[in-house]
């Protein structure tokens, strides 16, 4: 009996994953402002670290026992007032639980890589803390099943990017980074709160189920109401996952710490995807909606490839590229392929985590993120530079690694009715095998420079969370035809296979042409450097935001206090002065003498006597 009772314990108590993350966020607090200053700090990154493991090993574990099973629905009554019922639903099913293994084996290798970047970082404590606060807001994010509380645990995941950007808050751009970030996500989570209230009144739930239900019943909405519905609910998304014109906070955020960037460009990014994948049911009510989101992805994901190709900032270039791939993503959802979707982000977060690991270890040892300071690191880091080659890989449509299933799957939905989308998708592709071989090419390839003159290898504990991430690359793919996840090869869409390798092929090619070749001399010059300039200051997105709202708001901060001071404080100081003049003259009018206070009183009653009298005689 025991035996047949502990599949379902650990399904059951799945829950508390996000609450060993939690635990241990709160037993950092005694070091982080030094209450423990004599074992150092680290002991804190190591309870995380434990804390972390003990929630993946929960969640692999529960995965085991639930796959293949329905999933099954748990609530936690919190709320009810008159008409209004907080009931926090949770729903565990083989997708959500995969999602919190996804997230805390990725934390853990972010963990783990961060005892080797920031083994001297006076931060310590607060960097784990803020890891284990992340985690248990993903995995709780996974787990919820309304759009109610998933907005509220969006926005403690924003307040989480706040202070991990932020840790290094001596430093005027780290600040400067931090707010921006946090105020970028602003405008899309406005616009989601909008239509999260909004939902209530004309769904009667904010439960993901019970909305996928009503929006396929049909719902006779008007085409206005469901267009404005869903462009606001795809706002949150749109910040989420980086995309045009709200992509300037994920930039900003690399001025954090580097360990913070693998959880952030891998899983934190997709918490918007994954939002939105839930309220797909709805967005398709208002094909306005869907129109919108498919040209939001398009933009965002060629946009995001060409910036990505002009930066020279290693960080930067790889954000952008992040910011490319959610825009797939975008188009996927768009399309109504939501397993395409799935599979994308579990593709991109495996290879963006192994790409950030291999180029963080450039960035620890060599001081500088320029792009044109590095070179000829192959010969002297050639474990990162195969961690980098097997990112690059895993994450384009390169086969037989886990990219080309991905976008394979992708492509052969759109290849018979949206043959424009098919065009985007492998450009996409090609500019990002471009991009990357780019990159590759400067920091490994060509001839040591004075900044990679002395550049070996770096320390263990960042050695072995790339070789982990790496093993999961290459494995991938196998995994997923074990679960039947991956399509067979007789029932395979020979030619979009076809075409998609090519353009994967293409890419690195002209990649390796480019910046492997030691006769063409770099930084390369386009023939018009009006456009080279253009994407190298992201289409001057910055300019534009301060030309438009940050001059907007500004003027509108102004007029308010110029109205404030002069108006509202005006009338007030009016009030009060003329209080003041009043009770002067009141008291120059008084003697002091009580047959003068007779005097006027008799003089008062007779006025209303007269008054009263005059008002009954008759006219």
């Amino acid at each position: 009996m025991g035996i047949d009772l502990m599949p379902q314990f650990w399904i059951e108590t799945i829950w508390l994953v996000p609450c060993y993350s939690l635990l241990g966020a709160a037993l950092t607090i005694p070091w982080s402002p030094g209450i423990l200053s004599r074992t150092g700090p680290r002991p804190a990154g190591y309870i995380n670290l434990l804390m972390t493991f003990c929630s993946f090993l929960h969640s692999a574990i529960a995965l085991s026992k639930i796959w293949g099973q329905p999933a099954q629905q748990v609530y936690f009554p919190w709320l009810q007032v008159a008409h209004l019922d907080l009931t926090l639903p949770l729903e565990i099913s083989a997708l959500s639980i995969s999602a919190m293994a996804l997230v805390t084996g990725l934390n853990f290798m972010a963990q783990l890589y961060a005892v080797g970047y920031m083994e001297m970082d006076w931060g310590w404590a607060r960097f784990f803390g803020f890891l284990a606060f992340f985690e248990a807001g993903m995995c709780a994010l996974a787990l919820c099943n309304s759009i109610f509380f998933s907005f509220m645990i969006l926005e403690i995941l924003t307040l989480g990017t706040y202070v991990l950007v932020g840790l290094w808050f001596s430093q005027s751009l780290v600040v400067s980074g931090a707010r921006d970030a946090f105020l970028t996500k602003r405008v899309g989570d406005l616009l989601l709160l909008m239509g999260v209230l909004a939902l209530w009144p004309i769904a009667g739930t904010w439960n993901f189920t019970e909305l996928a239900q009503w929006a396929e019943s049909n719902p006779t909405l008007p085409p206005g109401t469901a267009t404005l519905l869903g462009l606001a609910l795809i706002a949150g998304p749109m910040g989420k996952c980086a995309q045009f014109p709200l992509h300037l906070w994920l930039d900003e955020a690399m001025e954090g710490p580097l360990p913070s960037t693998i959880l952030r460009n891998s899983v934190v990014v997709a918490t918007g995807a994954w939002v939105l994948i839930k309220l797909e049911p709805v967005l398709a009510l208002s094909p306005v909606v869907m129109t919108t989101m498919i040209g939001i992805g398009a933009v965002s994901a060629v946009g995001g490839t060409l910036i990505a190709i002009a930066q020279i900032d290693i960080k930067r270039a790889l954000s952008y590229s992040v910011t490319a791939y959610m825009g797939l993503v975008f188009i996927a959802v768009g399309t109504q392929q939501n397993e395409a979707a799935l599979l994308l982000v579990l593709i991109h977060a495996i290879a963006m985590a192994l790409l950030v690991m291999s180029t963080g270890t450039v960035v620890w040892s060599n001081i500088t993120q320029d792009l044109t300071q590095l070179g000829g690191l192959w010969s002297r880091r050639p474990f990162s530079g195969i961690s980098y080659i097997v990112g690059t890989f895993a994450l384009i449509g390169l086969p037989p690694l886990g990219g080309f299933w991905a976008l394979l799957k992708l492509i052969d939905g759109l290849w018979g009715t949206h043959p424009l989308l098919v065009v985007v998708v492998l450009l996409v592709n090609s500019l990002t095998a471009f991009s990357l071989t780019r990159e590759f090419g400067l920091i490994f390839g060509g001839k040591p420079t004075p900044m990679t003159v002395r550049a070996p290898e770096v320390l263990w504990p960042m050695i072995i969370p790339m070789t982990l991430a790496m093993g999961v690359a290459l494995h991938l793919p196998l995994i997923l035809q074990t679960l039947n996840l991956l399509p067979d090869w007789a029932v395979l869409n020979k030619d979009a296979a076809l075409v998609l390798t090519w353009s994967s092929i293409l890419g690195l090619s002209l990649g390796a042409v480019v910046y492997l070749n030691p006769s063409i001399q770099k930084p390369i010059q386009l023939p018009v450097p009006s456009v080279q300039k253009l994407l190298a200051a992201d289409f001057y997105t910055p300019q534009i935001y301060r030309a438009t709202i940050v001059l907007g708001v500004a003027i509108l901060s102004r007029i308010t206090d110029w109205i404030d001071r002069f108006i509202v404080d005006g009338f007030i100081n009016a009030i009060g002065l003329a209080s003041i003049l009043s009770g002067e003259s009141l008291k120059f009018s008084n003697t002091g003498q009580s047959q003068s206070y007779l005097l006027t009183i008799v003089v008062g009653i007779s006025v209303i006597g007269l008054m009263l009298v005059w008002s009954i005689l008759p006219v």
